[in-house]
């Protein structure tokens, strides 16, 4: 009652302030510092941007965003607990996660836990189907998610605040502000999100009838973040990016007999960015320092844990030149010393430096070409040579085609590599070809894009049983994955009604080359679904999420069971001039009894109220 109160109170003041406020907004160009290659070099890929508006439509968490927004299949251990990734088939560590231009993909484990990112810290989310190790290095196979935090130059000060409150004492504060003129461009936020996390389990009792419930899944993300950019002159930006996070969650139980156990972890990046521009010539410079941390607790009431540590530095120069009118070259030079150090795999030092050359060729308004190259030198493994290659043919305003070959990979982790006992430091990268094709097509206010794929991996790294006791990781699998994706998009107005409908379809086949088997947690089917409407200052949105069932490596457990989710929301912008908008959603509205991984139940029909202010 007292948070209600709270709530209540901050609700009126604040709609009362931002209705008071008057000031005129100066209409000037935006000049915007982003991920630059995303967008230049990548007309032969897939690309799929969430901005602002989708984002704040949705659950806080990035895991919920890319759900039920993408093509992603996620595999997660129950509400706020370790979320990873499959893109295409591929496993958690073969999605590369990119944060301002930069791989950060964890370098203990090679994978990303989307349940420790807040999704509204970002102006935009950006998915990229395919391979792309020539840009981002390891890990880009099945694709890329992008993570930008763009610095706009105009005259504004905003402010963005976002408060959650809903079932199970779940509790969102998300603040941001933005002040920027013509020189200057400044960003900070700071978002918090925590639960008792204490659900019941739709139709789950135990042997004596008392219904179960989830235990020990308390949890806490917070997170910061500062943005600053400086225009030292018209084409010369300064910038730089730091976000730091602390996770702390204790993990949820399978059995009520099993021990409490805890989870830390934590990691901070910084990033300093220099452009320029100048006749025919351009030159991006990125000087970078990452650190990732995790404790984990065995027991909850002892003080003892065991931890690891990361700590990066990348250096990376990107110059480019203009050869022609229609054909541009690029040389990318980069460095990365990572120190890893723990309890299970000692005090280990990595050293790797690329060198990429990529060139763009517009032939036409309708048609661009890309080819690119890379190769690393480092003494812990033995780096393939890779390569994309990619054209985009737009026929005309109905039609355009793409097709994009690669070889990509990913190397061995500081897990793969020296854990105690069992790492392998004979370990070879995974490496991967694979071809696409997509075909988009557009209509008035349709849009529709199918495209298929092939992938082939080798060397895949798998742990396998040493002895009796004892595993160890191995080059030993062979995948091969293909399928298909489909997206939907289609807006239309009547007046004061608008409705917006998104949708999108994967099929996938994974399968071990030697034993013809769907790989384990893949899907062979995905499909979501969004439709908003709007009139005036009322609005509504429906999402629905369908994954088939999948395999899993338990043979007490062997299958995960189809699921099928709803969400509903509607909202009421209460502001004239600015947002002061309320909004009520009911997430697992028909309360389904589902789960993504095999004994980790998700939480039945839950409700969430939020407020959002913009002034």
């Amino acid at each position: 009652m007292t948070i209600k109160k709270l709530y209540i109170s901050i609700f009126v003041l604040l709609c009362q302030l931002i209705s008071a406020q008057n000031g005129a907004i100066n209409n000037l160009k935006e000049v915007v510092v982003s991920d630059r290659t995303l967008y230049s070099n990548n007309k032969s890929q897939s690309i799929q941007i969430l901005n602002d508006s989708v984002i704040n439509k949705n659950q806080s968490s990035l895991t919920n965003l890319l759900n039920y927004n993408s093509v992603l299949y996620f595999k997660e251990y129950g509400r706020g607990m370790l979320s990873t990734v499959s893109f295409r088939g591929t496993t958690a560590s073969q999605t590369a996660v990119i944060w301002n231009g930069i791989n950060v993909n964890s370098q203990l484990n090679g994978s990303t836990d989307f349940n420790t990112f807040t999704a509204p810290d970002f102006n935009s989310v950006s998915i990229k189907a395919g391979g792309g190790s020539v840009s981002y290095g390891s890990g880009a196979i099945g694709g890329t998610v992008h993570l930008n935090n763009d610095l706009v130059f105009k005259n504004k000060f905003e402010n963005d605040l976002r408060l959650d409150y809903g079932s199970f004492n779940t509790v969102g504060v998300n603040y941001k502000m933005a002040v920027s003129n013509k020189k200057w461009s400044t960003q900070v936020g700071f978002s918090r999100n925590s639960s008792d996390n204490d659900y019941p389990y739709v139709n789950q009792y135990t042997w004596d009838g008392v219904q179960r419930k989830n235990e020990n899944g308390q949890y806490a993300t917070t997170n910061l973040y500062a943005n600053i950019g400086y225009k030292i002159k018209p084409n010369a930006v300064l910038a730089f990016y730091s976000q730091s996070s602390d996770t702390d969650r204790n993990l949820s139980l399978i059995s009520e007999s099993d021990s409490k156990t805890k989870y830390v972890n934590t990691f901070s990046r910084n990033l300093l960015e220099y452009s320029t521009s100048k006749n025919r010539f351009s030159s991006n410079y990125k000087v970078a320092y990452l650190s990732e941390q995790y404790q984990y607790f065995e027991n909850i009431e002892s003080d003892d844990f065991s931890f690891g540590k990361s700590e990066s530095f990348i250096a990376k120069m990107d110059l480019g030149y203009k050869v022609t009118d229609f054909i541009k070259l690029n040389g990318i030079l980069d460095y990365n010393r990572t120190k890893g150090f723990g309890t299970s795999f000692g005090n280990n030092t990595r050293q790797i430096g690329g060198l990429s050359i990529k060139a763009v060729e517009q032939h036409n308004e309708k048609w661009q070409s890309e080819l690119g190259f890379r190769k690393e030198a480092t003494s812990d493994y033995d780096s393939p040579f890779l390569f994309s290659l990619g054209t985009s043919y737009k026929f005309n305003s109905f039609y355009n085609l793409k097709f994009n070959v690669s070889r990509n990979f990913r190397i061995p982790t500081f897990n793969d590599l020296y854990w105690e006992t069992g790492g392998n430091p004979d370990l070879k990268p995974e490496s991967s070809y694979q071809a696409e094709i997509g075909n988009v097509f557009t209509y008035k206010k349709f849009t529709l894009s199918e495209t298929v794929y092939f992938i082939k991996i080798k060397d895949l790294i798998r742990w396998a049983p040493l002895d009796g006791s004892n595993w160890t990781p191995e080059n030993i699998d062979r995948v091969n994955s293909y399928g298909s994706e489909t997206n939907l998009g289609w807006s239309n107005s009547f007046g004061k009604n608008n409705v917006a409908l998104n949708a999108s379809y994967a099929y996938t086949v994974s399968e071990n080359v030697d034993t013809g088997e769907q790989l384990n947690y893949v899907p062979y089917h995905k499909l979501n679904s969004n439709v908003s409407y709007s009139y005036k200052k009322i609005s509504a949105t429906y999402q629905f999420l369908f994954n088939g069932a999948v395999t899993t490596p338990s043979q007490k457990y062997h299958l995960v069971k189809e699921y099928w989710v709803s969400n509903l929301g509607v909202f009421y912008d209460f502001g004239n001039k600015y947002t002061c908008k309320i909004g009520v959603q009911a997430l697992n509205l028909f309360n389904q009894n589902y789960q993504s991984i095999s004994q980790h139940y998700m939480p039945g029909r839950n409700f969430l109220i939020n407020l959002t202010f913009k002034f």
